[in-house]
């Protein structure tokens, strides 16, 4: 039985909020320069490269991407053998993400509650999410969402005769409503199958896979290929001001399923679609 004390826990979100706020990743910094390279509309070139130099700024300043420092979403890869001392898991999580807020300047987003909306002051509680694995890894990976793109996400309960071409027109129907609203260029994350609440799930996760990489599974792999070019064939592009940009990635992951069902969810990431990892 491995042994991982609570303050080293606290220690560790700390600075993954602050990392996740101030650095783009660099899977999403490098799609944005290429496609900033093939942008057809010149004022969408001359946008996505300005968000390339804000990201510059950030990272260089150690300032936030973005004013909205969003909700923290933290998943949690924790091996069955891992044992927290020294305080509960929750606890350790949340003091990180109150801390990470106040030592990076990062705006307070949450409140208490959804009808008496009094903000808590510190963008606490987070939204956990755990996996327990095998062994005795530790691994946590933060992602702050700001509701611009949240807002926009959505999810459908389709039955299995909608087949592929019902997936599709969810996605891009959802896509077209949000129009310029989520800041494109964006990241869709899609989950499909499950059921609502695990489809939702995975769309959330999806945004964390690499832009340029795609499903192991050669059928999703091809639709995430043909959502893309279809979604970047809206003509909404970078910051709604129209172009061939207006997604970077679509990521899919699926999970088995009700043979009456056909959960999908579409969770959309803004161009800053922020995350970092660490492990203990």
């Amino acid at each position: 039985m491995r042994e991982i004390r609570a303050t080293e826990i606290t220690q560790l979100v700390e600075k993954l909020c602050i990392e996740a706020c101030y650095v783009l990743s660099d899977d999403i910094y490098c799609g944005l320069k290429n496609r900033s390279a093939v942008e057809k509309s010149p004022l969408g070139k001359q946008i996505i490269d300005t968000i390339v130099q804000n990201a510059d700024i950030a990272r260089n300043e150690r300032c936030p991407i973005c004013q909205d420092t969003g909700m923290t979403v933290v998943f949690v890869e924790m091996g069955q053998d891992v044992h927290v001392t020294e305080g509960f898991i929750e606890d350790a999580i949340n003091q990180g993400v109150r801390q990470g807020y106040t030592k990076g300047y990062l705006r307070k987003s949450v409140v208490k509650d959804p009808i008496d909306r009094v903000n808590t002051n510190d963008n606490t509680p987070a939204i956990i999410h755990y996996e327990i694995v095998e062994g005795d890894c530790f691994r946590i990976v933060v992602s702050p969402k700001g509701f611009g793109s949240e807002n926009k996400s959505g999810l459908k309960m389709l039955t299995p005769s909608a087949g592929i071409p019902g997936i599709k027109k969810f996605i891009i129907d959802t896509v077209a409503t949000a129009g310029g609203n989520p800041c494109p260029p964006i990241i869709v994350g899609v989950g499909i199958g499950g059921t609502m609440e695990r489809a939702a799930y995975l769309s959330k996760k999806a945004l964390l896979r690499p832009v340029g990489s795609h499903s192991k599974n050669e059928t999703v792999a091809q639709l995430e290929t043909e959502l893309l070019e279809e979604i970047n064939r809206l003509g909404i592009g970078p910051c709604g001001f129209g172009g061939t940009t207006t997604a970077l990635t679509v990521n899919i992951l699926t999970n088995a399923t009700h043979i009456a069902g056909l959960p999908v969810s579409v969770n959309i990431g803004c161009h800053a679609t922020r995350h970092a990892e660490g492990e203990l």
